[in-house]
């Protein structure tokens, strides 16, 4: 057999399409009093994502399916949801890193009012997170058609709570969060982290007295679930420790 068959085989079979089934956990406040679960068939290819079958069964199976996306390329976190029981977003969950030999369960994520089908209300989540008062504060301005300058090490400081997308994959990945729905959650700890150690900020001690309080950082119990769930690879839990740390000095 020809080296050019054996690579038209091969091509072939690295494209070959297969049928997915996927469970849905459906809500519609309109009809129902609790949510259910729907399967769907969709025909996949193993470079498919989580989102393109979503996009399938709405577009041609069934247009009343309801979840949010919008970039589609793991930038604006809006299409967050529970993929086989993991927090993970749609749009970066390919086909070929899940067991297909059995179905694949899609639900809203947990510990935010269920609106429909995988969409949540995000209110709450972005209270907390405009409550950290997270945007720069300067008591003084730069020098006229200069800017606030920082050492590299200064802005490595913080570098890595700058990548949060706002996802909510990690605060609705908290047990803590799930059973308090007043504590600040993982997220909104990680925005209030970006500034506290941002040398050009002189807010730091505004925020680490709202998170030392009864809902805030002491709430944690390091389960590392934030970090596993984040999209981005942030060490959320780390940061956590960071602003507890900076809470008993009294001090970034």
């Amino acid at each position: 057999m020809s080296t050019a068959t054996l690579e038209a085989r091969s091509t072939e079979a690295a494209v070959q399409s297969f049928t997915v089934t996927f469970l849905i956990r459906r809500f519609d406040p309109d009809v129902d009093t609790e949510p259910r679960w729907q399967d769907f068939d969709v025909e996949m290819y193993a470079t498919d994502r989580v989102l393109d079958a979503l996009h399938k069964i709405k577009w041609e199976q069934d247009g009343s399916l309801t979840f949010r996306r919008s970039c589609a390329h793991g930038i604006c976190g809006s299409d967050a949801m529970r993929i086989n029981g993991r927090n993970r977003l749609a749009c970066k969950t390919l086909i070929k890193d899940l067991d297909i030999s059995k179905p694949i369960y899609v639900e809203a994520i947990k510990g935010l009012p269920l609106e429909k089908d995988l969409i949540v209300d995000m209110e709450p989540f972005f209270a907390s997170f405009r409550d950290v008062q997270p945007f720069l504060v300067s008591n003084s301005a730069p020098e006229p058609g200069k800017e606030r300058v920082q050492s590299v090490a200064e802005r490595a400081r913080f570098d890595d709570t700058t990548k949060c997308i706002l996802c909510a994959a990690c605060t609705s990945s908290c047990p803590v969060f799930w059973t308090d729905g007043q504590y600040f959650g993982p997220a909104a700890i990680v925005n209030a982290h970006r500034f506290i150690f941002d040398s050009r900020d002189d807010n730091a001690q505004t925020r680490l007295d709202i998170l030392n309080d009864t809902e805030g950082v002491w709430r944690c119990r390091t389960t590392f679930n934030c970090t596993d769930a984040c999209p981005r690879g942030i060490e959320v839990t780390k940061a956590i420790a960071e602003v507890k740390q900076a809470v008993m000095r009294g001090k970034p």
